[in-house]
């Protein structure tokens, strides 16, 4: 129909568009289309075979070709020019295969951040790219315990051997072992060397492979590379002694011969490389860009990863090789120049023309280097070999593509014959994934037809085949290429179709292989196929001394640890003839090059249908070599080569595009009728909308999760899908402009209506018009006055009320307080008075004591002077000592309790034993009757101290209930508080100098008892020595890792196993024991760093050690008794600062532990946020309405893991506080709350920012509105959390940036402007890449296009900042951790029995 485009065959651009502006119907001979550039063209069409259609623009640059509703050469081609053109995209899926375009430019997607980010990723999730698929074999490999192969092929120079590397280089990172062998760094050092050796520049490629390389990397049941081994295939020897024009021989030439100077070298005496034959043979020695000085240094530091062995030569051309082999030189100059011809009956030895001779000489370098070359993969596997079983593998195949010049060889021969045979495997391995996925799904299964290449793989292989007659031909000593082509003419022209003769050729045959037919000259083939060297060459040879080992004299390697000694008995493995590598040791063997090829090919294809393949097409977009050029022509014919469009022609024929059922409903519900949303099961809506839309049933099928579509209905219903929101676009437009008009049509009205008002207003004033409204005003005067002043009086009336009540609510209130201070009056003039009375009674004891203290002494001093003098007065002093001392025990037993400074000022230590002498002396007379006066003055006192123990009791129980009341009055004045906490305090000090003084006489008593009993002192200072002991070792061995958060945060305080530490500490301080404060630290920290290793995933543990690493931290900062720290110390916090030791080293060891921990603890919650981020913040639509789903092709239905658990922005959220409440309970400090909260952001915006620039399917206006509005539930987050200041929302700019791009116009040079002024948190680098991927969701919106992209990124040429794509999401903003003094006094802290640490004791 018209308006419809189609693709038409065009000669320069293979296929080009055209709009249809005339209804076609059936039996028309000619199409009526317009051109792109605006022609009209009648195009004549076969009614049978209609011009293919294009499809919708919405469909075009999708990262699945199989995602394209109409699958066919000229949309495949389409597809991938707009992406790599205009996006800059290199890869895209087909189906299973990847195709990779070459940019011919370094782009900033292959570093380890695009790795990481790739790493665990499901196929089809993010972009299309070698990690994806690298990834994806890998996932298999662990997940299934089957072994893999990454196919990866493509012409010269369409980028192989990189993507090999890269392919190898990711398995190399994502499986890091920590073995100390560095097998991942051995496996990827040995690339350098095998490129040197087998890499050469060509006509198409710089860095052109000229060898088939299967690398099969070994996995242990960990998934770590153990090691690897490496087969070869087709190594071009011809190429040793023969280049095209414009062509160079293999790198390790030109490297040793710029190399030539350095010391290594020297006694080499090279020279440049246009002084040799076989180095200037194709007039180019240099390629531009390329320093082989420095690759020679290069492969010399990757080799000594490989551990080669070699010897040292000493000269060049023919002495130098005869002396460094140890030749005669006469024998190799005769048999270079001769031939020996051995017959039955005779021996003949025939001289070589100089064409012989030189192809003698040849075939001897060709030989020499095959074997080099042998013997060095060789190395590098014995290198790459491990010890132990291998589980399982991943085998990166780099082969080389369908390869057709304009004289193809036996090479090329080889190289498409096997490519026949891959071609082979991967159809049938295509075709097993049709069949899987359909009854997977349980669709009916409808053989497909594909292509099957069994008979041109016969016409080469099989018996009688080509390759037979061609060993056949070489077994004859007379055989020659035109008698072989002769064979091949009779046997198959007229009988096999894949066989033709050229018409213009007698010396040629052509083959039909599955890509194209390739015409191959037989000139050379047996010659290539014996690969021959004469006999007697190779006698000479095995005669010298150095023996089988003689190949590897032909180069200096000069690699570190290349050779092992100075002969070549050193080398390893020499001694035992086994160990000889299989090419070495087979030099002379006569085995066809045909027949090794295809053992080798037919172990190769073994091993692949023994693995899962994944396939890897390399694409050369233009042979000029020019950066993201497109020549439609070269890729249209590597697209057929590589079996891509074979893929896209098997989809085809069958079902190619699915859909699930929630993208069906979420693509298609606006095409959805009322009654049937009503429905409760999506899937029954989907199978009902589909029947009404699509009438023929034969054009979908319903899989058990997806719906199966003929190609085309995609395109079909995406047209009536945007038909019906034009008409929705419409109608809204229809009822905006209605309402515009209608609202000017009023606004017009109004103001006429006023033009007239004021017209004939202007018209009717009149005299009485006059008078009327002067009347009008008088009566209107008068009645406003009269409702004004009713109304007057009602307010004053109620102002009055109001002010009554008012003043009367005042005054009861003032009467309620003057009663309360009268009360609280009578209540202080009795505490008062009570206060009084004690302090007095106090005062009186204590005079009372001093006294008595007085009149001891007097009395003693008399006693002693008369003792002396022999006084006749002597037993009445002595009676009067027994009165004394039954007084003092007295007074001991009553008054001394509460009162005993006055003991410690009146020498005890004297009075004491004087006493007992006197009485002791006089004891025996007065005994009963001292007892007996003694006992009731002892019952005497017991009653008063009982009296006056009550009386205490009573007035504690007053002052208990004084508090109470007190605390009862809620409007009590705030001098009375006052008054009671000082008189509280005052009873408390006094309390505290009572039990001060009872501990003061029970010491007396203690020392009283010694005396009367005879305990010596010693005894008591052992046991205290004992008990400190214990504590000691105790204190020594605390250790708090047993401790749980969840029990240690409930109802406590902040820190308190910091605060038990501390205290520990100050413990070791006071004893001044340097060996206990020293011990303590060590078993401290070493107990943190244990509990930190054992609970490494434990988030609440890692938060519970933290804030105690940093509250111990502030304490050892807070108690140091430096100024700085001591500034908002209370006057008791300072009294209990250290005293003897500087903890400052200490400091500074916890410093780094809680370095330690924060880092570990960041760690933490990044691994368990980072896996919700992106389902969150991208993959979730939190905004309704606005689903930007569309096809996803093939890889959305791939073997990868489909999660089960979908992450939304609320489970970002819920996570987040989780963290912030656990670090809250635990008592982190705020700072550091905050800056752990900032390093979570940053990190939820760079991960969510990387998979952007990977994803192109999610750069959408639509998908930026989503980003935007999760975002502002982020900083709701933080702004419901009080945390604004943190700096956190800063760091989510660079998405807000992005998020605010995918939104903005993209058209004119103004919108340029403000994206390059407003993008100031993003690089070039990611400008550019979200403009390049930005993807319409519908056909209303429209591409960037690419002259738009360049004005932007001419106008951000200025700016200075870093190419990388991607941000680091491993980057840690630095920590600070503030101090912060604990507001807990150390006295009031107790150890709770749930710590189970009851060997501490409070000193």
């Amino acid at each position: 129909s018209s308006y419809n485009r189609v693709w038409i065959p065009n000669s320069e651009e293979v296929w080009q568009s055209a709009e249809i502006t005339k209804n076609y119907k059936p039996g028309d001979r000619v199409l009526h289309l317009l051109l792109e550039d605006g022609t009209e063209l009648n195009y004549p069409v076969d009614p049978a075979s209609l011009p293919p259609l294009r499809n919708p623009d919405i469909l075009v640059g999708e990262n699945d070709l199989t995602a394209l509703s109409y699958l066919h050469e000229p949309a495949v081609l389409h597809n991938l020019k707009v992406r790599f053109v205009e996006s800059k995209l290199i890869y895209t899926y087909s189906g299973i295969i990847l195709v990779a375009m070459n940019p011919y430019k370094q782009l900033p997607i292959y570093g380890d951040a695009i790795i990481h980010a790739y790493s665990g990723q499901n196929m089809g999730d993010m972009d299309p790219h070698i990690f994806a698929v690298a990834e994806e074999a890998y996932k298999q490999m662990a997940r299934n315990n089957r072994n893999q192969s990454v196919i990866v092929s493509g012409e010269s120079g369409a980028g192989k051997t990189v993507s090999a590397r890269y392919a190898m280089r990711y398995f190399a990172t994502v499986s890091k072992s920590n073995s100390n062998a560095h097998v991942e760094d051995k496996v990827l050092a040995s690339n350098p060397i095998t490129e040197a050796v087998g890499n050469a520049k060509t006509t198409r490629n710089d860095n052109s492979s000229r060898f088939g390389k299967y690398t099969e990397i070994s996995f242990d049941q960990r998934h770590q590379i153990t090691g690897a081994n490496m087969r070869t295939y087709l190594l071009e020897k011809s190429r040793v002694v023969f280049q095209s024009e414009n062509e160079r021989n293999y790198h390790i030439f030109y490297q040793l011969c710029a190399s030539s100077l350095e010391p290594e070298f020297k006694h080499l005496k090279l020279g440049h490389a246009e002084e040799f034959n076989y180095t200037r043979m194709g007039g180019s020695t240099i390629i531009e860009g390329v320093d082989d000085r420095a690759d020679m240094k290069e492969t010399q530091k990757t080799s000594s990863n490989v551990y080669f062995s070699s010897l040292k030569p000493e000269d060049k051309h023919l002495n130098v090789f005869c002396e460094l082999l140890d030749l005669d030189n006469d024998r190799v100059a005769q048999w270079l120049c001769h031939r020996k011809i051995i017959t039955t009956s005779e021996t003949v030895i025939k001289p070589m023309t100089k064409l012989q001779a030189l192809n003698a000489r040849d075939a001897l370098a060709k030989k020499i280097y095959s074997h080099l070359f042998d013997f060095i993969v060789e190395r590098i596997n014995k290198a790459l070999h491990f010890s132990g079983k291998q589980h399982t593998f991943i085998g990166v195949l780099d082969i080389y593509g369908f390869e057709t010049f304009d004289v193809n060889s036996f090479e090329q021969f080889c190289i498409n014959y096997a490519n026949e045979k891959l071609q082979q495997q991967f159809n049938l391995h295509v075709f097993k994934l049709e069949q899987e996925e359909y009854m997977k799904e349980n669709i009916p299964w409808t053989l497909i037809d594909f292509y099957d290449n069994q008979p041109v793989i016969d016409l080469i292989e099989a018996k009688m085949g080509i390759l037979e007659l061609l060993d056949e031909e070489c077994l004859f000593p007379q055989g020659t290429d035109e008698n072989w082509l002769q064979k091949l003419y009779n046997n198959f022209i007229n009988k096999n179709p894949f066989f033709q003769k050229p018409k213009m050729s007698n010396t040629s045959f052509i083959i039909q292989h599955f890509a194209d037919k390739v015409e191959y000259k037989s000139e050379g083939f047996l010659e290539k196929n014996r690969d021959t060297v004469y006999e007697v060459l190779i006698d000479i040879l095995k005669n010298s001394k150095v023996s089988k080992f003689m190949v590897i004299t032909l180069l200096e390697w000069g690699f570190s640890n290349f050779f092992a000694g100075p002969s070549f008995e050193n080398i390893s493995g020499c001694d035992d003839p086994t160990s000889i590598p299989k090419g070495v040791a087979n030099f002379g063997s006569k085995v066809e090059s045909s027949v090794q090829f295809r053992s080798s090919l037919y172990l190769l294809m073994e091993t692949l249908n023994a693995t899962t393949p994944h396939y890897v097409r390399c694409i050369k977009p233009n042979d000029e070599k020019l950066a993201f050029e497109f020549d439609s022509k070269r890729v249209v014919q590597q697209l057929r080569a590589c079996g891509v469009l074979e893929t896209i022609r098997i989809s085809a024929q069958s079902y190619p595009s699915r859909w699930t059922y929630i993208e069906f409903f979420s693509r298609y519900s606006i095409l959805m009728m009322q009654h049937e949303l009503s429905l409760s099961d999506k899937k029954e809506i989907c199978k009902t909308v589909l029947k009404r839309l699509v009438q023929d049933s034969n054009q979908y099928q319903f899989g058990r999760t997806k719906i199966f579509f003929r190609a085309g209905q995609v395109a079909y219903l995406e047209k009536l899908r945007s038909d019906k929101l034009r008409q929705a676009c419409i109608v809204i437009q229809k009822n905006v402009r209605s309402w515009c008009q209608r609202k000017k049509f009023l606004r017009i009205k109004q103001a006429a209506v006023v033009i007239q008002q004021y017209f004939r207003g202007q018209q009717a004033i009149t005299a009485t018009a006059l008078k009327q409204t002067w009347a009008a005003i008088v009566i209107q005067k008068f009645c406003r006055g009269y409702l004004i002043r009713k109304l007057c009086q009602l307010i004053h009336v109620a102002a009055i009320k109001i002010q009554a009540y008012v003043r009367g609510f005042l005054a009861r209130k003032k009467y309620q307080k003057m009663l309360k201070e009268h009360k609280a009056v009578i209540l202080q003039k009795h505490a008062r008075a009570w206060l009084a009375r004690r302090r007095f009674q106090n005062i009186r004891r204590f005079v009372l004591n001093i006294q008595l203290s007085y009149r001891v002494q007097r009395l003693q001093k008399k006693l002693e002077d008369q003792v002396d003098d022999k006084n006749p007065f002597v037993l009445e002093l002595n009676c009067q000592g027994f009165q004394i001392l039954e007084l003092l025990q007295q007074y001991v037993n009553t008054e001394l309790p509460s009162h005993t400074d006055f003991v410690l000022t009146m020498g005890g230590s004297t009075l004491l034993p004087n006493l007992y002498s006197i009485c002791s002396f006089q004891f025996y007379f007065f005994n009963r009757v001292l007892e007996s006066q003694f006992q009731s003055q002892k019952e005497n006192y017991e009653k008063e101290i009982e009296a006056l123990n009550f009386k205490v009791g009573h007035l504690s129980q007053e002052i208990i209930h004084l508090q109470k009341l007190f605390r009862e009055e809620n409007d009590i004045n705030d001098s009375i508080r006052l008054e009671v906490s000082r008189l509280t305090s005052e009873n408390m000090d006094l309390e505290e100098e009572l039990d001060m003084k009872d501990r003061v006489i029970k010491k007396l008593q203690d020392q009283i008892n010694t005396l009367t009993k005879t305990i010596k002192k010693g005894r008591l200072k052992g046991n205290i020595a004992f008990v400190s002991t214990v504590c000691d070792k105790h204190l020594v061995t605390l250790d708090f890792t047993d401790l749980k958060p969840r029990g240690v945060v409930v109802n406590m305080i902040p820190g308190l196993p910091a605060h038990i530490l501390f205290m520990c500490v100050r413990y070791a301080d006071y004893l001044n024991d340097g060996e206990m404060l020293k011990s303590f630290m060590s078993t401290a920290t070493h107990g943190i760093k244990q509990v930190i290793k054992e609970h490494a995933e434990d988030f609440e543990m890692m938060s519970f050690w933290l804030s105690n690493t940093c509250h111990f931290l502030n304490c050892l900062k807070q108690y140091s008794g430096e100024e700085e720290f001591m500034k908002h110390n209370t006057p008791r916090q300072n009294m209990n600062c250290l005293k003897h030791f500087d903890l400052s080293e200490y400091r500074q060891i916890l410093s780094d532990l809680a370095i330690r921990i924060y880092h570990q603890f960041i760690t933490v919650m990044e691994n368990n946020l980072q896996p919700m981020i992106v389902p969150g913040m991208l993959e979730h639509e939190s905004l309704q309405g606005i689903s930007g789903l569309k096809p996803t092709g093939f890889r959305k239905r791939s073997s990868s893991i489909d999660d089960t658990d979908t992450y939304t922005m609320t489970s970002i959220l819920q996570q987040l506080s989780y963290f912030y409440s656990t670090m809250c309970q635990n008592g982190l400090d705020q700072e550091l709350v905050k800056q752990a909260v900032k390093q979570l952001f940053f990190l939820i915006g760079a991960v969510t920012l990387n998979s952007l620039f990977l994803r192109k399917d999610m750069c959408s206006c639509r998908k930026g509105m989503q980003i935007r509005c999760d975002i502002s539930y982020l900083e709701e987050w933080l702004k419901e959390k009080n945390l604004q200041s943190s700096s956190a929302k800063e760091t989510l700019e660079p998405l807000c940036q992005a998020a605010w791009l995918l939104q903005v116009k993209k058209i004119t040079d103004d919108d340029a402007k403000e994206i390059s002024e407003h993008c100031t948190s993003l690089s070039v680098v990611q400008i550019v890449k979200i403009l390049n991927s930005y993807t319409p969701i519908d056909d209303f919106e429209k591409r960037v296009s690419p002259s738009f992209v360049r004005k932007v990124q001419a106008m951000l040429n200025n700016r200075e900042d870093t190419p990388q794509l991607m941000l680091d999401t491993k980057y840690l903003f630095q920590v600070t951790f503030p101090y912060t003094p604990s507001p807990h006094a150390l006295e009031m802290i107790q150890i709770p029995s749930s710590f189970k640490l009851g060997f501490l004791t409070r000193v």
